[in-house]
């Protein structure tokens, strides 16, 4: 137990050097000194910072499917799909947007040619696995009678990219770092609303 949780601070350290540093200016004495350990305990732990970099974003993949599961587990079954609908991309939309994850999101996509299978395991994990969980949702909704999706994984994507589009954009060039609540509830709001005009019951197929 004392081991483990002496790993996870080395992981929260080198994350906070990661992020401030980038890759290649991060610095394991510096890491070290973060997590209260010396640099053999580091080392004990992680062979070299290409290691301690893998397995930062291996638990921040691991989260993010957790994460995704959490978001989308009572959709299939709703009995008021639109407020429902509303909760997750609420949810869905605040958790993205979180300063932490988008200067995550940017030092992957900076170091994806030095560790493209980092790259794809996180879009894998993120995105790719998030639109297939809910596209499962969405093929129940649509067994159910309350959406009509020829193609759920298109109408997952389609839902995912009309609540992000706008504020990750932002995140991610920095236009904005931190969005009002009030603002993301209102994207989030009307992407329900459009894509229920497209593939609500009734909608035109």
């Amino acid at each position: 137990m004392r081991k483990e949780r002496k790993r996870q601070e080395i992981l929260d350290a080198a994350l906070t050097e990661f992020l401030e540093q980038g890759y290649r200016g991060a610095g394991m004495d510096r890491i070290a000194a973060r997590a209260a350990a010396s640099k053999v305990t580091v080392y004990a732990h992680f062979a070299d910072k290409q290691a301690l970099f893998e397995a930062v974003f291996t638990r921040a993949i691991a989260e993010a499917e957790r994460s995704n599961a959490a978001l989308t587990a009572t959709l299939a079954e709703s009995g008021d799909l639109r407020r429902d609908l509303t909760a997750f991309a609420r949810s869905h939309i605040s958790a993205v947007t979180q300063p932490h994850l988008v200067s995550l999101r940017r030092l992957i996509i900076g170091e994806a040619g030095r560790f493209p299978g980092l790259a794809r395991a996180w879009h894998r994990a993120a995105p790719d696995r998030g639109h297939a969980t809910l596209a499962a949702a969405i093929t129940r909704l649509g067994e159910r009678g309350l959406v009509g999706a020829p193609d759920p994984l298109l109408a997952a994507q389609h839902l995912n990219h009309l609540i992000l589009s706008i504020p990750l954009n932002e995140a991610m060039f920095a236009v904005r770092e931190r969005h009002d609540p009030a603002d993301l509830h209102r994207w989030a709001d009307e992407a329900v609303r459009v894509w229920l005009a497209a593939y609500g019951t009734g909608a035109p197929a």
